[in-house]
């Protein structure tokens, strides 16, 4: 829809008109996306703090089997996420609008609004469960949840995503997210 060749190096971009003018309200600011980009790193230690979880579980119950069943589940989002990222990277929809580095970037969905809204909010479901003093985890969940905010609010004032890319990331990690969360209620009455 309303795809033209606005973008670096004549990239053909779906929905132009308004992000282009997105684009052009809010500019570019590198110090921002370098920002966001470094605290990307939060997501991943969340993540290598779950492998960690389900590793340690591994190795002291000496079956798969005998593994949390929601880890197991949260361990197979993960490996869904990376395949979602590599599909997009690979079959580029929308380039950056702007380069980095000197080249053209694939940015649909946002990398990093897909990292942090896939793994913030499986990370939110699953300290809701183990954190049980209630007001450690309130502080916790909503320390997670602002950091979300920021990331997916700083991405998008960056510049360096079209519009449409921040919204297609959050449509596709609230997907990804509901599918978890259904996965994990059908296995859990299985556990029961």
């Amino acid at each position: 829809m309303d795809v033209q060749k606005v973008g670096p190096k004549e990239s053909a971009v779906g929905v132009a008109t308004f992000n282009v003018f997105f684009h052009n309200l809010t500019g570019v600011h590198m110090i921002i996306y370098n920002i966001t980009d470094w605290l990307g790193v939060v997501a991943f230690l969340i993540v290598l703090g779950f492998a960690i979880l389900g590793a340690v579980q591994l190795i002291q119950r000496k079956s798969l089997f005998k593994v949390d069943y929601d880890i197991l589940v949260l361990g197979g989002f993960y490996i869904l996420v990376v395949v979602a990222y590599v599909i997009f990277e690979v079959f580029a929809i929308n380039y950056r609008p702007i380069l980095i580095d000197g080249h053209l970037e694939a940015s649909y969905p946002s990398s990093t609004t897909l990292l942090v809204m896939c793994v913030i909010p499986t990370a939110i479901m699953q300290f809701y469960k183990r954190i049980k003093n209630k007001d450690i985890r309130n502080i916790v969940i909503c320390i997670l949840s602002v950091f979300m905010a920021f990331m997916v609010i700083g991405r998008l004032v960056a510049g360096v995503h079209w519009f449409t890319d921040i919204i297609g990331g959050a449509l596709l990690s609230s997907s990804l997210v509901m599918l978890y969360y259904s996965l994990n209620k059908i296995v859990e009455k299985d556990n029961l």
